[in-house]
């Protein structure tokens, strides 16, 4: 249930919703938070690789399953199902704050070309190997560790740095 001002609603969209949240986070910063013994940071979504035709494989593999090398062809964007909608919204809230800065991290863009780097059928988390049910069903909004979320975290910590 959405409740502002004389506006009962039973349903709302998802872009105005986290755009209504991100702007209450951003008012919320710049009224309590102390920009000169604060950083705040911001990243952006992980998308998932579900429909192989979206990086130009028709047929054959489904989702990120067999999927070994990134995407290499980068004159383009990819589209990869990320809600782009979402994706300004959080940039714009972002640069909305008049006190506090905060620094947007973009792990959307450089992951969408990283079909190969989710766990699919590398491994069930636990160690084991992936039974043929499993790779029958890849796992593709998980992420290989190591592989690209220590990236975001060096990007994070280059910010960090940056900013001291």
């Amino acid at each position: 249930k959405v409740l502002q001002g004389s506006i009962d609603s039973d349903e709302i969209g998802i872009d105005i919703a986290y755009e209504q949240v991100l702007r209450t986070w951003a008012n919320w910063l710049d009224q309590n938070i102390d920009p000169n013994r604060t950083s705040i940071f911001f990243s952006s979504m992980s998308p998932t690789h579900i429909r192989s035709s979206d990086w130009g494989v028709n047929g054959g593999s489904s989702k990120c399953e067999k999927e070994t090398e990134p995407i290499l062809d980068m004159s383009r964007p990819v589209d990869v199902g990320t809600n782009r909608r979402l994706f300004e919204i959080a940039v714009n809230a972002t640069k909305s704050t008049t006190k506090v800065p905060i620094s947007f991290l973009n792990v959307t863009t450089m992951s969408e070309y990283r079909k190969d780097a989710h766990i699919s059928f590398y491994g069930s988390g636990s160690g084991k190997l992936v039974t043929p049910e499993q790779k029958s069903d890849p796992d593709c909004l998980h992420w290989c560790l190591p592989g690209l979320p220590d990236t975001w975290n060096e990007l994070l910590s280059l910010y960090i740095i940056h900013r001291s």
